[in-house]
């Protein structure tokens, strides 16, 4: 059975958000950002609900353009989101299923997109927060988890309709046969990250009652999963890894496993791979490298998915498993990669939904026909109690078992949340969030690992409805 739905117009707030530190990634360094809340009424068969959805709209990552400042890059992102919202409150004026709906959504927002030059990946940021609104309250209405609506055809997913090859397949066929009880926490360490205490400046001392330091986190957490940021300077990044190396060795036992993500930082794959050669033949990095994942992301998205770069990566036979991130902006792109010799893609909620289940589908059919390929999942700095939640609901979906788990980190815990907000999120999902010693909510993460088992048995990852009605209302282009 597949839902109908119609829509009521969408709202828009927002929240100032500032981070502990400053989290320094590719040409940005993140410390102040708008987090948007979105939200909609969803109608089905006379049975209604609200359905939210939320994102941090950070700098210089939907668009890598080091030429315009942030202030000239939000009121683009903003418009963006305005126009998909705008033409989903078109699209479901009659009762519409989810796959058609979330199909027009796509074609039309990109048709838009592409008149205007803007990225694929800004233009889809627009149909994630609309979709994920939407599939919010038909969850909420329903009474349903989203694994369970994926796996009734509830949604009308027509896997086929999206990459022929997967034909008449269903989620339910290529995914795991249920969502993941919890998943390893990959910890970012950032550009500008400390390691360890004594390499915190003093003026930028955090003492918040959250570890700030590499070292720190890992006995606080119990931390085995690391992702490291590349500078694409090799002598500067061969030194950092060194320490890394040593540092992960010594409090973890050795048991440790690595992603590097390149973060568009590499001119080209030529410069990737000298650097990686250097790497491989520096006995001081023998132990991290055998823990290598993967890859993420070595060159800009500009160039990425090029006929060259096909060319330089194919002409490397004993490369690492490579992925791309950013590149993956449109349907088109993970198989344009694969074809040029990428082994797979990441899952991030703000480059969409349905596209994320697809993508999943097809990656996993390609490893059934003795493919090597890979499926990550990655983090935009998320934030609970919505956006974070969210995304683990679909992470424990897609069976994701390690993810890129960055919000508590560069944030400290649902503190910058209303008091209430944070007691409501504790007491629905206590396996997920604490209350620390100095009173504020905050992620429980238990040797190395999150739990998921409210988040899967809650209407798409977020048992309460909160209400962003207190915080700004945001006006939209």
């Amino acid at each position: 059975m597949t839902d109908r739905f119609t829509l009521c117009s969408f709202e828009f707030f927002v929240s100032r958000t500032r981070t502990r530190f400053p989290f320094r990634y590719g040409i940005a360094s993140m410390t102040e950002v708008p987090h948007l809340f979105v939200r909609t009424r969803v109608t089905v068969d006379g049975m209604s609900s609200f359905g939210l959805s939320s994102e941090g709209l950070p700098p210089k990552w939907f668009t890598k353009n080091p030429a315009t400042t942030f202030e000239q890059d939000l009121p683009e992102m903003l418009q963006v989101i305005s126009h998909a919202a705008k033409l989903a409150e078109q699209i479901a004026q009659s009762p519409v299923s989810f796959f058609a709906f979330w199909q027009e959504l796509y074609r039309l927002q990109n048709d838009w997109s592409n008149a205007r030059n803007i990225a694929p990946l800004l233009s889809n940021l627009g149909v994630s927060l609309v979709e994920r609104a939407v599939l919010d309250g038909l969850c909420r209405v329903a009474g349903e988890p989203l694994h369970r609506m994926v796996f009734a055809d509830r949604l009308g997913l027509r896997l086929g309709e999206i990459y022929s090859e997967l034909g008449d397949t269903q989620p339910h066929h290529l995914l795991p046969p249920g969502p993941l009880p919890s998943c390893f926490v990959r910890h970012t360490i950032g550009l500008g990250d400390s390691l360890s205490p004594s390499e915190i400046p003093a003026g930028e001392r955090v003492d918040d009652g959250l570890p700030q330091d590499l070292e720190s986190s890992i006995r606080a957490y119990g931390l085995s999963y690391f992702k490291v940021k590349l500078f694409a300077d090799t002598d500067r990044d061969l030194g950092r890894l060194r320490d890394i190396n040593r540092l992960l060795t010594r409090e973890t036992r050795g048991d440790f496993f690595v992603t590097l993500d390149g973060n568009e930082n590499f001119q080209h794959f030529e410069a990737f791979r000298e650097f990686w050669q250097q790497a491989v033949g520096d006995p001081t990095l023998r132990e991290l490298w055998q823990r290598i994942i993967v890859v993420e992301q070595p060159v800009h998205r500009d160039r990425a998915l090029s006929d060259d770069a096909g060319a330089a990566v194919n002409a490397w036979p004993t490369r690492p498993p490579l992925i791309i991130d950013e590149s993956d902006g449109a349907l088109g792109d993970l198989p344009r990669a694969l074809v040029l010799g990428y082994s797979g893609t990441s899952h991030k909620n703000c480059k969409g939904i349905v596209k994320g289940i697809a993508n999943a589908c097809l990656l996993e059919k390609r490893r059934r026909d003795g493919e090597r390929v890979v499926l990550t999942g990655e983090d935009l700095c998320n934030l609970g109690p919505v956006a974070l939640l969210q995304d683990l609901a679909m992470m424990g979906l897609l069976g994701i078992e390690h993810v890129e788990r960055n919000g508590h980190h560069y944030y400290r815990g649902l503190s910058l949340w209303p008091s209430d907000w944070q007691d409501t999120a504790i007491a629905a999902h206590g396996d997920l969030y604490a209350r620390h010693r100095d009173g504020f909510a905050c992620l429980h993460v238990r040797e190395g690992r999150v739990a998921l088992g409210s988040v899967n048995t809650s209407p798409f990852g977020v048992k309460p409805l909160f209400d962003p009605s207190r915080f700004e209302r945001q006006p939209m282009p």
